[in-house]
């Protein structure tokens, strides 16, 4: 598996200097790629509101953080897990993406998905009630974008007549993985995706929608085999536990998941400096098993 980090976008801070040293620090010791979540805006949560962030967490945009973490790194990947793709402008997204593809020397792989706050996709004039469908549209839209010297598109949202984007992506198949739970969205990475972000720390419960995507990829004439699986691990509450990252690991090998991705935050830690000693610890003790 290839093993990556999620960088603690709530709790690292705003220091460039740190942010600099997370991502030289998650190169230097042998991580694939590192991971950023996405949000735009912060809004205040309601009593009854089932999202996992509110106003009171600050997140650095991921293509912005990631173009400047790509300026002082050379191998690693950086991953969007994920972007909130209908609340943007697709054409823009592609053009940003693909920037960054080519100024990080093919180092970006693209996750998105639907979110969840409709707060949100009102203050970015978005319509929330279309999110699944537009997402397939969109997909459609970037792929042509990237792929082709000359676009014509005409969907239901998107009209493009004889244009491109200027330069194409230095990946000829930028890779899009999708997250999310819900049924639809295991049948749509299956139908047009590269790649799932399961949101299961234990592999058990991850099971049932395993069986689900890997019947979705034959009914579409595809295989996990050439389908990616990021699973996640988190460091712990009570600090290193290498017998415990040992299991999950073992679990989600077991699964078939192709990627896994430590993630330090909601443990406790206090400071900056405590993430950066954490995902040295994980590596020194993990790393070694990476194939």
């Amino acid at each position: 598996m290839k093993i990556g980090v999620v960088y603690p976008q709530t709790e690292f801070g705003n220091d460039p200097g740190l942010i600099k040293a997370y991502a030289q620090l998650a190169e230097a010791v042998g991580y694939t790629h590192i991971v950023a979540y996405d949000r735009v805006l912060g809004v205040r949560l309601q009593p009854d509101a089932q999202g996992t962030y509110s106003n009171e967490m600050a997140f650095h945009e991921p293509l912005v953080l990631f173009s400047f973490m790509a300026a002082v790194t050379t191998q690693i990947e950086f991953v969007t897990g994920i972007l909130v793709l209908p609340q943007r402008q697709t054409a823009v997204v592609a053009k940003q993406v693909a920037t960054l593809d080519v100024l990080s020397g093919g180092r970006v792989r693209l996750g998105v998905g639907v979110g969840w706050n409709d707060a949100e996709y009102a203050a970015l004039n978005e319509d929330f009630s279309t999110r699944g469908q537009r997402i397939e549209e969109q997909v459609a839209v970037l792929r042509d974008l990237w792929q082709k010297q000359i676009v014509t598109f005409n969907g239901r949202w998107h009209t493009i007549a004889d244009a491109c984007i200027k330069p194409l992506p230095h990946q000829e198949h930028l890779p899009i993985w999708f997250g999310g739970q819900a049924d639809a969205v295991l049948k749509r990475a299956a139908k047009m995706g590269d790649g799932w972000f399961p949101d299961y720390y234990d592999p058990a419960e991850a099971l049932p929608s395993l069986e689900k995507l890997n019947s979705y990829l034959v009914a579409n004439g595809r295989s996990r085999a050439d389908f990616g699986i990021e699973a996640p691990i988190s460091y712990g509450q009570n600090g290193s536990d290498p017998e415990t990252w040992h299991k999950q690991w073992q679990a989600w090998e077991k699964a078939g998941a192709s990627h896994l991705t430590l993630t330090t935050m909601g443990v406790g830690f206090q400071s900056p400096q405590e993430h950066l000693n954490a995902i040295q610890t994980f590596a020194e003790t993990m790393l070694g098993r990476a194939g």
